[in-house]
């Protein structure tokens, strides 16, 4: 059976719809992530458990988070360093289980976003980026823009430079790099200005978590593409 990628978009998107704020279902987030799926008993383990009916809000296991998060392409997610995380490295961004002893939607969106900001930043860096953006971890409804919608409006510009066609790069009044980098900053300005209730003030704040977002899973993108190379090289 064909190994399933989602591509972050996907997984996002996936979070949404679970959580009943997604106009698509789960079944059909999946069907437009993998175009050749036919049977649901084709889906992962994990897939398969949350397309199942469930009453209340949808909560997740530290174990289905991880299972989730091994799903999204250019990522590494080992069960150990993800409980080291919310037991201490970032336990105060996360919170304890809100849902009894299950994550919700949005937790499980904090950890995607912590593991893709770990490419390039250390802790203490990404406690305080995240910080400028959410504020009370027990209530959402406090946060400048919700972790969920953070997670889809940088995973939609990572998707426009890795899965969408671009318009050519020409390098005659600039590097190629600078022209990736102006177009990564337009796409978050577009992407931004599609979000209701962020307030003037806090506009450069969510634009510049939303700009350093992108630009380390970019470079997560790269190490994955590196060490691909260096597996070829040596084999």
């Amino acid at each position: 059976m064909e190994t399933i990628k989602l591509t972050r978009k996907h997984m996002a998107e996936l979070l949404l719809s679970l959580n009943g704020t997604n106009s698509r279902t789960p079944l059909k987030v999946l069907q437009a992530a993998w175009t050749n799926l036919h049977k649901e008993d084709e889906l992962p383990p994990i897939i398969q458990k949350l397309l199942k009916p469930s009453k209340g809000e949808i909560g997740f296991s530290l174990n289905e988070i991880v299972s989730l998060g091994n799903l999204i392409e250019f990522t590494n997610f080992p069960q150990s360093t993800v409980q080291n995380w919310v037991k201490r490295d970032v336990r105060g961004l996360i919170g304890s289980p809100q849902l009894g002893k299950k994550y919700t939607t949005e937790q499980a969106a904090m950890l995607f976003i912590v593991e893709d900001l770990k490419a390039t930043l250390d802790f203490d860096s990404i406690r305080k980026i995240l910080t400028l953006v959410f504020n009370n971890i027990d209530d959402r409804t406090d946060d400048i823009i919700n972790p969920m919608d953070l997670y889809l409006a940088y995973a939609s510009v990572f998707d426009q430079i890795h899965h969408q066609s671009l318009p050519s790069i020409k390098t005659a009044d600039g590097s190629v790099n600078e022209h990736i980098d102006g177009f990564i900053k337009d796409e978050c300005r577009d992407m931004l200005s599609t979000f209701d209730g962020i307030v003037e003030e806090n506009v450069s704040k969510v634009l510049n978590v939303m700009i350093v977002s992108v630009l380390t899973v970019q470079a997560g993108f790269y190490q994955a593409v590196t060490k691909k190379y260096v597996t070829d090289a040596l084999s």
